[in-house]
């Protein structure tokens, strides 16, 4: 039988991983001028390594049934965070370098429309064989 969710499973915790880096980037450059604030990031590669259960961690779930669906991992974010430092020191303490936000927000969309082109190729290729085209 094949199993649409591991199919699927890599780019939709991808997805979902790219969607939380893009708000905290986004949350970032709309604070980038608040005194003291301290930008922040997502250790990307370890988050998804941990929603993939490739960490080494436990999934905590247990089917009872075989037609119960694999579920998803909740993956904590507050491991994966990054505090930014800044190339240069500002004055009044804030750590948010719009350029390097920017740089990483335009990453993080490159990657999120992969994932999406991914999963739309696959969706198509899984419809041409149901179709028999």
């Amino acid at each position: 039988m094949f199993d649409l969710d591991a199919h699927f499973k890599l780019h939709a915790e991808s997805l979902k991983l790219s969607s939380r880096r893009s708000e905290m980037i986004a949350r970032n450059l709309a604070n980038a001028e608040t005194p003291n604030y301290k930008a922040s990031d997502l250790d990307f590669r370890k988050a998804l390594k941990e929603a993939l259960g490739e960490d080494g961690a436990d999934v905590g779930m247990t089917a009872t049934s075989a037609g119960h669906l694999g579920g998803s991992r909740n993956v904590n974010l507050g491991n994966h965070l990054i505090n930014r430092s800044p190339l240069v020191e500002s004055l009044d303490g804030n750590t948010v370098d719009v350029q390097a936000e920017q740089a990483a927000f335009a990453e993080t969309s490159i990657r999120y429309q992969a994932s999406l082109n991914f999963v739309n190729s696959q969706l198509r290729g899984l419809m041409t064989a149901i179709t028999g085209q």
